[in-house]
């Protein structure tokens, strides 16, 4: 069975809005949902960043099916307090709550004032913070002295087996490293070959759990207005890591794409005016070798957008997959 899921993308709409829209992606038909986890937005115009841990935990109370959530613990988020979050969030709803962990962006982590490490010693970090998140799943007492600091924690109220911690990684170099403790994988959508690389990486390594693609969307009555949608809210879709892993604030990311290459956008975004072969474009890149798919439309608008996912995406998607 096809796994067809709704992003959920705190950078573009009000909490209240986006909790709205999650209730409707249920009703539409989608299978499940994920969510962002920014302190700021990508561009200015964007213009939110609602807290993730609070909005999920309304989302999971006001839907029935899963929903994850992407997430960078060790600097701006401790992975005591990490552990405790996703520990109550799935003793509150059991086998309903996933996360997928990475090494984090500037953009979010640059504010507590600490240095901003190479990705080498962020990987680092990151595993370091994982082992801690499990032991104290596992209800273990945990001192750790490394790259995070941890003095003798507990977390106590915990559901009975612990959620499922995925890794998020675009390149095939960090999925195949994450093969080692993640219980999946998560990434975006990019060029196929690109994307088949990252999933036999994760696989070859012997990386188990679903592989998670999420695929940005622009969709309008016209290939002009969903152009226009995608440039106006989603171009720093342009920038690729590195780049995009450093830069701080929204304005900088807007000043860094400059002049937008439609080659580029379109490559970033799927731009499209016909639901059938938005479906079909989609599904194509699921084929890879992906479990689920969860689709972002990046309008802040999104009634039009599940309103054609009820009526067309979705059914068109699943007889594909």
């Amino acid at each position: 069975m096809a796994f067809i899921g709704f992003h959920a993308s705190h950078e573009q709409i009000p909490p209240s809005a986006l909790l709205d829209a999650v209730v409707a992606a249920e009703a539409a038909g989608f299978d499940g949902a994920m969510c962002s986890d920014h302190l700021a937005p990508w561009l200015p115009e964007q213009g939110e960043s609602g807290f993730a841990l609070s909005w999920i935990a309304a989302a999971l109370a006001r839907t029935s099916f899963s929903i994850g959530m992407v997430n960078a613990p060790g600097q701006r988020y401790h992975p005591v307090v990490m552990a405790q979050a996703f520990a109550t969030l799935e003793e509150m709803f059991p086998w309903r709550f996933w996360a997928a962990l990475g090494s984090g962006e500037a953009m979010n982590e640059h504010v507590t004032g600490d240095p901003w490490p190479s990705k080498e010693v962020r990987n680092r970090r990151l595993r370091e913070s994982v082992d801690v998140i499990r032991r104290l799943l596992d209800g273990e007492e945990v001192t750790h002295d490394g790259l995070v600091r941890v003095h003798r924690a507990r977390v106590w109220s915990r559901p009975t087996q612990p959620p499922p911690l995925l890794a998020t990684a675009v390149s095939a170099e960090t999925a195949r490293w994450a093969a080692s403790w993640a219980q999946g994988l998560a990434t975006v959508a990019q060029e196929p070959a690109a994307l088949a690389r990252v999933v036999d990486a994760y696989r070859s390594a012997g990386g188990e759990g679903p592989c998670v693609l999420q695929v940005h969307v622009s969709w309008a009555d016209t290939d002009a207005e969903a152009l226009d949608l995608a440039r106006a809210q989603w171009r720093q879709g342009v920038l690729t890591p590195p780049l995009a892993w450093n830069i701080e604030q929204p304005e900088d990311f807007d000043a860094a794409v400059g002049a937008v290459d439609e080659k580029a956008l379109r490559s970033a975004v799927l731009v499209e005016d016909d639901p059938v072969a938005l479906a079909e474009r989609v599904a194509a890149l699921a084929g890879i070798g992906f479990d689920r798919v969860y689709l972002h439309h990046v309008g802040q608008e999104q009634s039009g957008f599940l309103a054609a996912a009820a009526d067309v995406v979705l059914p068109r998607m699943k007889e594909l997959l």
